[in-house]
């Protein structure tokens, strides 16, 4: 059975976000049971905030359980003034991505809606403003669909230095996703609100080095998650991704409108699944229509980026990312170009 210095010891692993303190440096250890297995426990931090407590709660129950707990329940309270006062108080934030002196250029991949292949583009742009010579991050913030760990063939997680996150370094991008941050791909159930603040971690506690660019795989559509990242980034440039088919222009056009509305510059549009071109015959189809991207485009009064042909990622010797166009790939020379378009843009601008 587990005893109570066990839990005690799993406490001194488990830092208040706030203060940078274990649990039990800090006395957040109100409560503590335990009966025949079952752990019943009272914990204070410094601040109330939903987000951080669930963070917290799925850490301490991870951790016990290993230690030989059959169930943990848990309560949160919050440290008084004068304790976190007597503690030090609170420490001063490290600068973020958000703050008004970094450099860094935010590109958001948006879609009118799913399927169109928005998270493949996100992730292949990345990798192509890198071999460009670019220092590139990769935030997956598409909350409910995030696919980029396993596009990437990403396994591991991200680890905490001196109380910040450290994202994921693959294929020499740094990632950051939603999926590294729920057990066995739970379906994450949140309400708004706490995604919201779980996006503002991912800005203010993620220890992104110095970067040139920051890509933003957007949710799909215009809902409250997606405007919720555009309100947080008031300088953005953004990328609309459709097919060719007219309906699907039709509704990103919708993602379109709401960039410009929050002051976005869209950089332009690029036309994912535009031909499927067979690598026996050269033979080309237009399986999904012709002319989205151009519409989009223009009722956009913005550039066509490029056209994305609709094929299989050739895999890589030594290498498990399902979801990426290596150099050799003709795929990947068409990101190539679409990425060198993209920094004449920005860079002819600045």
């Amino acid at each position: 059975m587990i005893t109570q210095q066990q839990v005690t010891d799993v406490l001194k692993t488990v830092q208040d976000p706030f203060l940078h303190k274990n649990l039990v440096e800090t006395g957040g250890l109100r409560e503590l049971k335990i009966k025949e297995g079952l752990i019943s426990l009272k914990i204070a931090l410094a601040k109330e905030d939903r987000v951080k407590q669930m963070q917290i709660q799925v850490e301490i129950s991870s951790k016990l359980k290993k230690a030989g707990a059959d169930s943990v329940g848990m309560r949160f309270r919050i440290l008084t003034e004068d304790e976190i006062k007597a503690l030090g108080g609170f420490p001063e934030a490290a600068p973020s991505l958000l703050s008004p002196e970094n450099k860094t250029v935010f590109i958001a991949v948006a879609s009118g809606k799913g399927g169109v292949g928005k998270s493949t583009v996100s992730v292949n742009l990345a990798l192509a403003l890198a071999r460009k010579g670019k220092k590139v991050g990769l935030l997956d913030a598409d909350i409910y669909g995030f696919s980029v760990p396993d596009m990437m063939g990403i396994e591991n997680r991200p680890a905490v230095v001196n109380d910040r996150i450290i994202p994921v370094s693959r294929l020499g991008i740094q990632v950051i996703s939603m999926g590294f941050f729920v057990e066995n791909n739970s379906p994450v159930i949140w309400r708004g609100p706490m995604l919201g603040k779980m996006l503002n971690n991912f800005f203010n506690d993620v220890n992104w080095g110095d970067l040139d660019y920051l890509i933003l795989d957007l949710p799909p559509g215009t809902g409250d998650i997606a405007m919720d990242v555009h309100a947080r980034l008031p300088h953005s440039k953004e990328i609309i991704v459709t097919t060719p088919h007219p309906t699907a222009a039709f509704v990103a056009a919708r993602a379109g409108a709401m960039a410009e509305k929050t002051e976005h510059e869209i950089l332009g549009v690029i036309e994912n699944m535009a031909y499927f071109k067979s690598r026996k015959t050269g033979e080309v189809e237009y399986v999904f229509g012709k002319g989205g991207g151009d519409k989009l485009s223009d009722l956009l009064h913005t550039d066509l980026l490029g056209r994305l042909p609709l094929g299989q990622p050739e895999p890589k010797a030594g290498e498990f990312a399902p979801g990426v166009y290596f150099e050799d790939d003709p795929i990947a020379e068409e990101y190539d170009r679409i990425a060198e378009k993209v920094i004449l843009k920005i860079e002819t601008a600045e």
